[in-house]
């Protein structure tokens, strides 16, 4: 399983290695490998979050966001997404854009690529930080079965009946961002960029779920929409086995690939911007990054394939409160600089506990069968 999963991976990871060295020598093979490494152990939660609507895609499709995905994620993301950014910002056709990144300029110097990127992030981080929040908080706000921090989670689940609360609450938080933390003379972009995210989330998402409800089954149509991945497993296997919940195709499936990809794009916007902290070079940074995107979709196909969303059912909820935290933080960094270790460790820490917290819950569930199988056993003696 490990290598038929993973083998893909390592073998493009010793092909973008070797073109490092090629093109700069030591010192960008060091400094590629030095991405990749951050870029897993950063996007983490990026793989449990996208393992949770994978897990409801046909086998096409899983293959399809390792081999089309892959493309779109370095060449778009990590590659053309920077160019493009700092392009429409400088006011550059895509030659000159290309040019500017090549020199290789010091990003603290105005004018130079990293530079641009940066003066770019106010906008990015409000596109990226809205889309997110809205993800976490349609989730959260969400009445389900299976509950994490149920102290909390429930309240929250009570006051989420009220008609669109998400979007009313995304709205205020990215009105106060934009008018208390936006740099001078960007407070309409930052509020331009968020309500685009916004849009671009309710779009994908109703797109995504009017035909999923036009191609599934009744029975599959009751469950929650993109989210309750964990939740719909476990209930179908109460109704007879994990088969029985039907993996999206046709348009469907098409519209959630649409929104992994974005969702996928909106965890990179942090280590897209932070890679410039240590270099500049687009060639090297696309390396290193792509590498580490490689093995964020492969270990999100691993844990559809061993099944650890339905044995582990509060990993869903532990990557939704990361999303959550990353949302915040992402528009926190209007303003503040947040390091991308602090962003990655609590995006983690999140998931372990949710991880631990299965662990206990399935001991305990475990026990309890056990305790109940023996008291039958002594009623009929």
């Amino acid at each position: 399983m490990l290598l038929k999963t993973f083998g893909g991976s390592f073998a493009l990871t010793a092909v973008g290695l070797a073109a490092a060295l090629i093109y700069g020598g030591p010192a960008a093979l060091a400094i590629a490998a030095i991405l990749a490494v951050l870029e897993v152990s950063l996007s983490f939660d990026n793989a449990v979050v996208n393992a949770t609507v994978l897990e409801r895609m046909s086998p096409f499709w899983q293959k399809l966001f390792l081999t089309l995905g892959i493309a779109i994620a370095v060449i778009g993301m990590r590659m053309a997404f920077p160019l493009i950014v700092v392009g429409v910002t400088a006011k550059l056709s895509p030659t000159e854009a290309i040019t500017l990144a090549l020199e290789k300029g010091d990003p603290d110097v105005p004018g130079t690529y990293g530079y641009l990127m940066h003066q770019a992030h106010p906008a990015i981080a409000a596109f990226g930080g809205a889309f997110l929040l809205m993800l976490f908080l349609d989730f959260i706000f969400e009445e389900r079965e299976i509950k994490w921090l149920s102290w909390l989670e429930r309240p929250l689940a009570r006051i989420g009946k009220l008609d669109q609360l998400s979007v009313v609450v995304t709205m205020v938080a990215l009105a106060v961002v934009a008018y208390t933390f936006a740099p001078e003379g960007k407070t309409a972009t930052v509020l331009i960029a968020g309500i685009l995210g916004m849009v671009t989330y309710i779009l994908v998402n109703g797109l995504g779920e009017l035909f999923e409800s036009d191609e599934n089954s009744d029975e599959v149509q009751d469950l929650p929409g993109i989210h309750g991945g964990a939740e719909r497993i476990e209930q179908a296997a109460n109704r007879g086995g994990i088969g029985q919940v039907a993996a999206k195709v046709g348009k469907a499936a098409f519209f959630s690939f649409l929104y992994l990809e974005l969702l996928d794009a909106s965890f990179s916007f942090d280590g897209v911007i932070g890679a410039f902290a240590i270099t500049s070079d687009p060639i090297i940074m696309a390396i290193g990054l792509g590498i580490g995107a490689l093995f964020v979709r492969s270990l999100t196909v691993f844990l559809v394939r061993q099944g650890t969303l339905s044995e582990y059912v509060y990993l869903e909820h532990g990557a939704q409160w990361a999303i959550g935290a990353l949302a915040v933080m992402l528009l926190c960094t209007i303003k503040v600089e947040i390091p991308e270790v602090v962003t990655g460790l609590i995006g983690v820490g999140l998931i372990a506990a949710a991880f631990v917290s299965s662990i206990v819950r399935n001991r305990r569930s475990s026990n309890t069968d056990g305790e109940d199988a023996e008291s039958r056993e002594l009623t009929r003696v």
